[in-house]
């Protein structure tokens, strides 16, 4: 796959930094940068993103997460490696990442159990990293970023 966009630096700084306070707004929130990555796995596998895979897969492992969980995140339902917690967080992922052609989207019973697990603080930054996420997603689909590539 050959990237369309040669130069991913815009000329306009002020999109770097506004990703960064995201970035930094994600981390305030008391989320474990292990169950981040979980997220932003699993958004970016529904949307078929290889670099952001990629990129989270590498995060997970940063943060000291292990290649069992991280290869099975598509099969959470049914893999044994994850807490409840995580199975919240993974649903909610899964629920606003899917929003297209009348998909339920959030739903009370996923905001329920989200909201069982983690404070407004936390919940907070997990929809941050999935909006984040997403957002990075439609970005390298579209200019076909390859998995293995770095930005900025």
């Amino acid at each position: 796959m050959q990237n369309r966009l040669k130069n991913k630096n815009t000329g306009n700084p002020d999109v770097w930094k506004a990703v960064g306070l995201l970035h930094k707004a994600i981390a305030a929130g008391g989320i474990d940068p292990k169950l981040l990555a979980l997220v932003h796995l699993r958004a970016s596998q529904i949307n078929g993103c290889s670099a952001c895979v990629y990129a989270s897969v590498a995060g997970g492992k940063k943060a000291g997460d292990t290649d069992e969980r991280l290869h099975h995140v598509a099969a959470w339902r049914e893999a044994p490696f994850f807490t409840d917690a995580e199975r919240a967080a993974l649903a909610l992922a899964e629920a606003a990442t899917r929003l297209q052609d009348g998909a339920p989207g959030v739903t009370d019973a996923v905001w329920d159990e989200v909201s069982a697990h983690f404070t407004e603080e936390q919940i907070g930054a997990l929809n941050l990293e999935i909006a984040l996420t997403n957002f990075f997603n439609r970005i390298n689909r579209t200019i076909k970023e390859p998995a293995g590539q770095t930005w900025g």
